[in-house]
């Protein structure tokens, strides 16, 4: 049995996690795009070490902020730890809050490793790009102006010889799994980014910010987590330090926007609203619910 744990940012999924493995003799693997990069601690709310309570975690700060991850490593390196943590007869929990990363570890998500080498594209406009790829997939549904998209569908039609809107869907669970889903109200959601943004401030969030700006690395993984291109602007001295950490704030709440637009629509997720006053309460409906769904597939098999 694999159980992972979703919902928007915010919601508890980190404490939770570790209460279940700790619990059901599990061990945890980072189901977060950015959680995967070293250095990139308190603008992506990674795990302590104190969080972590001796329990195993694992895909955490696997590689450097230029190295590239796409989603095919992760597909392969999360089904590797699920086999190796089955294999110690313990209870593989997925945390996080990238759904494609989830998707595409537990579902028959087909995909190409992107071997092709992506210099080849740096001298053609996107609109030449775009140009080639109405040529071999007619039907394409990428906007013309999603230059990365459109580059993977054309490395997809290299590698396969077939249009990527001809890729079949991912449908299908690779594995006995139960999706577990924090929320709460959105008024209290939002009033919890308000206030963890403004811990995260206080807590060093600028230095970290700071010391990544120094670098002049301006790759996926510096970029793609909220916090670090927010607060640029102020280290360039073009905006305020206030003005900057109301960015911060507004790109968290339409992050957990669209979290909760993926999970309601592409994963079967059991919600459970968090009780902030006495999570354990949230801990044991959780535990409760998966004993039981455990029952009743025990009992299903018995019928076989």
């Amino acid at each position: 049995m694999v159980i992972c744990i979703v919902g928007p940012t915010c919601v508890g999924k980190t404490l939770l996690s570790v209460e279940l493995a700790k619990k059901l003799n599990g061990e945890i693997i980072n189901a977060d795009s950015t959680q995967v990069y070293k250095g990139m601690d308190i603008a992506t709310a990674k795990v302590t070490e104190k969080e972590k309570e001796n329990i195993p975690h694992h895909l955490f700060d696997i590689k450097d902020i230029e190295e590239e991850y796409t989603i095919y490593n992760y597909q392969k390196d999360c089904r590797n730890k699920i086999k190796e943590i089955e294999n110690k007869e313990k209870v593989p929990i997925l945390v996080g809050g990238t759904g494609l990363y989830i998707k595409a570890a537990l579902y028959d998500y087909d995909l190409e490793e992107e071997n092709q080498i992506r210099e080849e594209y740096n001298e053609i406009t996107t609109e030449e790009l775009y140009s080639e790829l109405k040529k071999i997939d007619a039907t394409t549904s990428i906007h013309p102006h999603n230059r990365q998209r459109i580059i993977r569908a054309l490395n997809y039609f290299n590698n396969t010889n077939k249009p990527l809107s001809q890729k079949k869907k991912a449908s299908k669970l690779l594995y006995d799994c139960i999706f577990i889903g924090l929320t709460t109200d959105r008024e209290n959601l939002y009033d919890r980014i308000n206030k963890r943004t403004d811990e995260m401030i206080k807590n060093g969030l600028l230095d970290e910010a700071k010391k990544i700006y120094d670098t002049k690395i301006r790759s996926k993984a510096v970029l793609t987590p909220i916090g670090y291109k927010e607060l640029f602007p102020y280290f360039n001295k073009e905006i305020s330090l206030e003005e900057a950490t109301e960015k911060i704030k507004k790109s968290c709440r339409n992050y957990a926007k669209r979290q909760y637009t993926f999970f309601n629509h592409q994963l079967n997720v059991n919600w459970f609203n968090v009780n902030f006053d006495n999570f354990n309460d949230t801990i044991n409906e959780v535990i409760q619910f998966i004993e039981t769904k455990k029952i009743s597939k025990e009992k299903i098999e018995e019928e076989k």
